[in-house]
């Protein structure tokens, strides 16, 4: 199975110039029930204020590995222990705004079991990170329901091609 690459731009802000590139992990993630898991985030930042929905993951540690990020991030944020399925691909963006190129490594992911979540003081102080667990179709809303701001804007155009692709190999696994 061939990983798929997506690139994005950033439409919302204009450009002037990107100082780094980030790698990051994210997951589609999912449990035996048909349900999926992703973030709720309350952000009020130089993006604006906005509610939105976002898959969980986060950045990549000097000396870490994708499948051992990837781990981290989910038990941080949703308490969750999984199995790490198969990759689905990379999306490359950008926001414009903190002059970062973003490269997205994005894995399908099985739910284990569910315990404490680990979370940062910014993912609770800034970003009041809450867990959602919807049906695919209801999480497609959740993303168009939160594009009226310029960041959801952007997660929807990087996050839905993903989600979509998950839903084809889930289908082509059963």
């Amino acid at each position: 199975m061939t990983e798929q690459l997506w690139e994005y731009s950033d439409t919302e802000w204009p450009f002037t110039y990107t100082d780094h590139d980030r790698q990051i992990v994210r997951a589609i993630v999912f449990d035996e029930a048909g349900y999926f898991y992703f973030v709720r985030v309350l952000r009020n930042d130089d993006f604006g204020k906005a509610t939105l929905i976002e898959t969980s993951g986060g950045g990549v540690e000097p000396g870490e590995d994708l499948h051992a990020t990837i781990r981290r991030e989910l038990k941080e944020e949703l308490g969750a222990d999984v199995d790490v399925l198969l990759k689905i691909g990379v999306v490359s963006d950008y926001y414009n705004l903190i002059h970062r190129h973003n490269i997205n490594h994005y894995f399908l992911c099985r739910v284990r079991a569910f315990g404490d979540k680990h979370m940062t003081q910014d993912e609770i102080e800034c970003f009041h990170l809450s867990t959602l667990r919807l049906r695919c179709e209801d999480a497609v809303r959740e993303y168009e329901r939160c594009s009226d701001s310029r960041l959801g804007r952007l997660l929807r155009q990087r996050e839905l091609p993903v989600l979509q692709r998950a839903k084809e190999l889930l289908e082509t696994l059963s």
